[in-house]
Order: C-alpha cells, then sequence, then structure tokens
C-alpha cells in the first residue's frame, strides 16, 4: 500500500514546527529577561551617522553611498571565490584563468577608485 502524498512533507512541517518553537523562544526569552534601560539617546533614531534632521529631503555627502556601493562589490567578490574555490579541480584551467580575469578588472577597479580618492574619508 502506498503513502498519502502528504506524508512525505511530514519532515518538513516538525522543522518548521521546530524551527518557529525555536525563534519565538528566543524573542519571548528576550522580551521576559532583557534590562530596559531607555534613555533619549538609544530612543533617538539616526541617519548615516548624521544627528536626526527634520527635513528628509536634505543633501548629503555622496561618500555614504560610495562606501555601500564599494562594499557590495568586493562582498559581491569573495561571494563569487567561494563556489569557484571548491569547483576548481572540475573547472580546470579555463575556469582558473576566467577568474583571473575577473580578479583583473575588479583589481583595475579597485585600483581607479584609489586613485581617485575614493576610499580617503576626510
Amino acid at each position: 500500500m502506498t503513502q498519502p502524498l502528504l506524508a512525505d512533507y511530514f519532515p518538513i512541517l516538525v522543522f518548521l514546527v521546530i524551527a518557529g518553537g525555536v525563534a519565538a523562544a528566543m524573542v519571548g526569552g528576550n522580551l521576559l529577561l532583557a534590562r530596559r534601560k531607555p534613555d533619549p539617546e538609544k530612543l533617538s533614531p539616526y541617519e548615516c551617522g548624521f544627528e536626526p534632521f527634520g527635513d528628509t529631503r536634505r543633501r548629503f555627502d555622496v561618500r555614504f553611498y560610495l562606501v555601500a556601493i564599494l562594499f557590495i562589490i568586493f562582498d559581491l567578490e569573495v561571494a563569487f571565490l567561494f563556489p569557484w574555490a571548491v569547483g576548481l579541480g572540475e573547472i580546470g584551467w579555463f575556469g582558473f584563468w576566467s577568474m583571473m580575469a575577473f580578479l583583473l578588472v575588479l583589481t583595475v577597479g579597485f585600483l581607479y577608485e584609489w586613485r581617485k580618492g575614493a576610499l580617503e574619508w576626510e
């Protein structure tokens, strides 16, 4: 006799129930056990290191955006390096030189940004 189709999904249901229980226990434990010492400094909103201001259309320094973009670029570089390193034995020399070309392009971009002073924080 065959099992019903939903019986195959029972382990997933158990996993979701356990994960939900652990998450609820962590949040509930934090609410019950954490010390609460609110002060105006902790409760004040902040934006990119600036003091809070009233007009949200005020211009601020482009360096905040630049640092964020640089972080994303070099974070993605590392994200591409891990699977490449794992599969290097299977992809051979073509894969090796393809990644070297990718790293060369990123290095040239990094040197350009460095030369233009994008990494300087005045």
